[in-house]
């Protein structure tokens, strides 16, 4: 909800709980295709503030697998996998379309530090948390399940997240969960 206090306040947390500078970065990193480079550039910042302080350097090893050759086809490779083979040739279905396949998938979900599993249950915290994006967030609970990220765990996310998303879009979220077959 773009809170950076509490993202300062956190991170540290989850960095003395396990969690590796490289999956902080991950998380970071795959909230700029849903909520937008503007909406993020303060957390990057913050990011590497705390990670400088506490000894790591700056830059982390590449999680890139991909290339401006190949991230459309390597895009819509993930694309497919994750969402099935209707997600073939969507890329040519329209400009957004296009850069959704090549930069979100090719760029974003085809990097290292980070399982699908992992992104998928990110990705479906970033769309909750806007509202207003049940289309989407249906399509990507689907693909959790798929992943292994069930109904009750999904739920069990949201619920923890209540305090930080409120109940009108915590509801909606459990509402697109159920609908999920």
């Amino acid at each position: 909800m773009q809170d950076l206090e509490e993202y300062r306040l956190m991170l540290p947390v989850a960095l003395d709980n396990g969690v590796s500078p490289v999956e902080v970065k991950e998380v970071v990193y795959q909230a700029v295709d849903y909520l937008g480079l503007g909406r993020v550039m303060p957390f990057f910042k913050v990011t590497n503030t705390i990670l400088l302080a506490r000894g790591e350097k700056l830059p982390l090893p590449k999680q890139a697998t991909t290339m401006m050759e190949d991230r459309l086809e390597k895009g819509e490779e993930t694309q497919m996998r994750l969402f099935g083979p209707q997600m073939k040739d969507f890329a040519k279905k329209g400009t957004i379309n296009k850069w959704l396949v090549d930069n979100c998938f090719g760029d974003y979900y085809t990097r290292k530090g980070l399982s699908d599993k992992e992104r998928e249950m990110i990705t479906f915290c970033y769309l909750a948390v806007q509202g207003v994006c049940e289309p989407q967030l249906l399509a990507h609970a689907k693909t959790n399940v798929g992943l292994g990220n069930d109904q009750q765990f999904l739920t069990k996310i949201v619920l923890a997240n209540v305090p930080f998303i409120g109940y009108p879009r915590s509801l909606n979220a459990i509402n697109v969960i159920n609908q999920v077959k």
